[in-house]
């Protein structure tokens, strides 16, 4: 049973795990930005640019001291794994487990009495943060392509 799970699995190369890497980042970050954008922008407050800057300068801060470093222990992850895991190993089971909690979370904060404008806000922050620290598997995937060692 365990050979025919190995060979049954859908296993890819290291690069294919850092582009699923990046993409997942760069992709949930568009949308959260995209929706924050919109539910920010059609709320009734005066201070959309002040609070749509706000937004921006918190996701930068955390890009840079939070995820920037999340991402790179991923990145080193995958690379440490090699060629020919299961395709959604390109997160550990933690991770998925915490993005599993992060997409909890933001249906509960969407059903809860929490204003849009101020979902907004943190929407945005969070998705800037995620769309800068997918740079970190974008050039690591870039890297890969080219056959340099990724770092």
């Amino acid at each position: 049973m365990a050979q025919w799970v190995e060979k049954s699995k859908p296993a890819a190369a290291a690069r294919v795990h850092l582009m699923l890497a990046w993409l997942m980042w760069a992709v949930v970050g568009t949308v959260l930005v995209a929706f924050g954008s919109r539910w920010l922008w059609q709320s009734p407050t005066p201070a959309k640019p002040l609070l749509t800057g706000l937004a921006l300068a918190i996701g930068v801060f955390k890009a840079r001291f939070v995820l920037d470093r999340v991402a790179m222990k991923i990145v080193n992850r995958i690379r440490e794994r090699g060629d020919g895991r299961c395709l959604g190993g390109f997160l550990s089971l933690r991770s998925w487990t915490f993005v599993v909690a992060m997409a909890g979370g933001g249906r509960i904060l969407r059903g809860s009495h929490v204003a849009r404008g101020l979902l907004g806000v943190l929407y945005i922050a969070v998705g800037t943060a995620l769309l800068l620290s997918s740079r970190v598997a974008w050039r690591a995937w870039l890297q890969s392509r080219r056959g340099a060692n990724v770092s």
